[in-house]
């Protein structure tokens, strides 16, 4: 194959050429509280002395690259609720699942409520209930909660540490071609011994993180959550959940990762609140058309009785996107809009109050010192003021086109305009957003000087192991962001997406192994910014969880026809040969872990030269020390059928990809890494190399 160019270099060479979603009700709903965390297993030793991965040719490197200080940042994100794509029911509050065969009036209460407080919840038993109450029977008393959730507050309980800042404000351009890792925090690592993931193990890990060489993390939420979205359902956007720790916890995270020169970013969820949080709480408990109800999307229904919901509206999770309140009086009330689950009310961006809690919540955690955010649906919050009906053919579940009226609406722009003007109050500090547009022109104005620093191209994560594919999803991607010079950003998986491995393997777990090995040299290759999810870096793939396990709130809106993200959310192993391999001192997991990736802990595979975790430190430390990664510019190269080549046009590195089933030859030059060993000297099938 040979692409925009003319000269191969031999036969089959790889090489070089001159550059060029029924209606549903529910009662005034009830407080959600959140809960402790237990205490769990101790940290893993990590031995700075285990070297890269096996190379061909090129510097011999060990451990992970010196990283470059964070940004300076001040103030957290103030919002509530979930990403359109997280998941469900917490322990923690004891929420139940949805059930989206039952009628919608018939779905239990999630949040985990004894009936005992102040917001007119209506509980019945099983023999009083009538259309509009939640059935007492459907509660089990194992899940119950009495305690009060915390209200969004307006005073830290702890303060700001004196001279919180953010690693290194003097550096405003880092985010442009750093490498973030995701922490699902709940999966990374359990220190207190609840089989949940917390900030004390991410402290714990800090080690291992500095030796794998990234230069920043994103935790995914950690705010004051019922759990109905797993924390993207958000009850007070200035607070840690105590599933998570607290906020000296926090503190101390930040503190420790800027002395190991790794800034923290965190998630900002500014769609939507929690069900439980005091404003929607307010809003129950207010009539029509007050300030309360202002802050979110209420509507009367449609028909005669507003039995109707106010439009078409389906959840990206299943079902409806609308939900009806009960009055005090028992009367049926109006509707409320959620594009996520029902325990996620969408607020009303047209109300100046949301984009003020919204800067309370961002300078809260900039203030500590939080390096910057991921913005949850950052092509969400805005609606159309006639909120007109979808097209119902074009809905699917955790999707949307470009023309759906619920995304991508025109005035999101301002928002995120009010929101960058916060940022730079912060210098060092950027934000990313996540934004599911594929219109290269619609998603590049996200990226405008005053908007984003960065937008989430998921492209090459929704690209097949396919020559083709992989290069048509560089090109459009790069193509994103030219016409306002922005960054590329790379991904080949996230707590929403399908694991590489085994999106690549088809089931054959080595042949998955063996191309996502290849396509981190393809992805690390390419100039911007790249993205890691935890467990990436030991290859893990996706595990095949029991019914009884599922939590994803997909699972129980779609009628048990969708299975969910749970299976790419399992905790990781760290260590010994039996789970929870070091996760957590607990015997049991929120998810559980497979017997089987007894070969996958981080502790085997820094024993290990060739493991997957050893080609990643490799790698990574190689695009640091490297000068020949430096450039914006991608030059395709000719390359046999089924291959790829390309080079970095300032710097000249050269990365060629295999994604045959026979070996082919390399291009001319000195073999920096390759994803597996060479074969008699020859690219092997579905495999990569560098060059210079």
């Amino acid at each position: 194959m040979s692409d925009e160019t003319t000269d191969v270099p031999g036969e089959g060479d790889i090489g070089p050429t001159d550059p060029a979603h029924t209606d549903s009700d529910v009662t005034v709903g009830d407080e959600a509280s959140t809960d402790g965390a237990g205490e769990s297993a101790g940290g893993l030793g990590i031995d700075d002395s285990v070297g890269g991965p096996e190379t061909d040719g090129g510097p011999e490197t060990d451990g992970g690259p010196e990283t470059d200080g964070g940004p300076e940042t001040d103030g957290g994100p103030e919002t509530d609720g979930g990403p359109e794509t997280d998941d469900v029911a917490a322990e923690h509050t004891g929420s139940e699942q949805l059930d989206a065969e039952a009628p919608a009036d018939e779905i239990p209460d999630e949040d985990g409520s004894d009936g005992e407080d102040a917001t007119d919840l209506v509980v019945a038993t099983s023999d009083e209930a009538g259309p509009n109450e939640l059935n007492a029977d459907e509660l089990h008393a194992d899940e119950l909660n009495t305690e009060e959730p915390a209200a969004a507050a307006d005073v830290p309980a702890v303060a700001a540490p004196p001279g919180a800042h953010q690693l290194d404000p003097s550096n405003t351009d880092w985010w442009k071609s750093a490498i973030f890792y995701q922490i699902y925090p709940r999966s990374f690592s359990d220190l207190t011994g609840d089989g949940v993931g917390d900030l004390a193990g991410v402290i714990d890990k800090l080690g291992y993180l500095e030796l794998l060489g990234v230069d920043a993390l994103w935790l995914s939420p950690i705010m004051v959550s019922p759990m109905a979205d797993h924390g993207y359902d958000v009850a007070d956007p200035r607070d840690i959940d105590p599933l998570f720790g607290d906020l000296g916890t926090f503190d101390e995270l930040i503190a420790e990762a800027h002395a190991a020169d790794i800034r923290v970013t965190m998630d900002l969820v500014p769609n939507h609140t929690s069900d439980q949080h005091a404003w929607f709480r307010a809003a129950l408990d207010a009539q029509p058309g007050s300030p309360e109800r202002a802050r979110y999307i209420f509507r009367d229904g449609l028909g005669d009785n507003g039995d109707e919901p106010p439009n078409n509206w389906h959840s990206v999770f299943g079902g409806p996107a609308w939900t009806r309140v009960t009055d005090a009086d028992g009367a049926p009330g109006q509707w409320y809009l959620h594009i996520f689950a029902r325990e996620q009310p969408d607020l009303n961006w047209e109300n100046p109050e949301v984009f003020a809690d919204l800067e309370r919540t961002l300078r809260f955690w900039l203030d500590r010192g939080v390096d910057g955010f991921r913005i949850d649906v950052a092509h969400g919050m805005a609606k159309p003021a006639d909120l007109p009906d979808m097209d119902l053919t074009k809905a699917g579940l955790l999707s949307n086109e470009d023309d759906d009226p619920r995304f991508n609406n025109y005035a999101v722009h301002e928002i995120h305009r009010k929101i960058r003007a916060v940022i730079d109050d912060y210098p060092g500090a950027a934000n990313v957003g996540e934004i599911w547009v594929d219109d290269n022109e619609r998603f590049a104005e996200y990226l405008r000087p005053d908007e984003l620093h960065l937008g989430f191209n998921f492209r090459l994560a929704k690209a097949d192991f396919d020559a083709v594919e992989i290069r048509t999803a560089i090109e459009n991607s790069l193509a994103a962001v030219q016409s306002v010079d922005g960054t590329p950003t790379w991904t080949l998986s996230n707590h929403d997406v399908e694991r590489e491995v085994t999106r690549y393997g088809h089931g054959d777990l080595d042949l998955g192994t063996r191309r996502a090995r290849a396509m981190l040299l393809v992805e690390m290759a390419l100039p911007g910014t790249v993205f890691i999810y935890n467990g990436a870096e030991l290859g893990l793939p996706n595990v095949d969880l029991p019914d009884d396990a599922l939590t994803d709130p997909v699972w129980e809106r779609s009628g048990h026809t969708e299975r969910g993200r749970d299976g790419c959310r399992v905790p990781l192993p760290w260590e010994g040969t039996a789970p929870p391999f070091g996760f957590s001192a607990a015997t049991s997991t929120w998810l559980p872990i497979p017997p089987e990736w007894t070969d996958l802990t981080v502790e085997a595979q820094l024993e290990d030269i060739e493991s997957t975790l050893s080609l990643y430190r490799h790698a990574i430390e190689i695009r640091y020390e490297r000068t020949e990664f430096s450039g914006d510019v991608v030059e395709w190269y000719g390359a046999p059928d089924g291959c790829l080549a390309f080079r970095r046009g300032e710097g000249g590195v050269i990365c060629a990809l295999n994604a045959t089933d026979e070996s082919v030859p390399l291009p001319p030059g000195e073999v920096l890494l390759t994803s597996s060993p060479l074969d008699d000297g020859q690219l092997a099938a579905s495999s990569a190399a560098w060059l210079v």
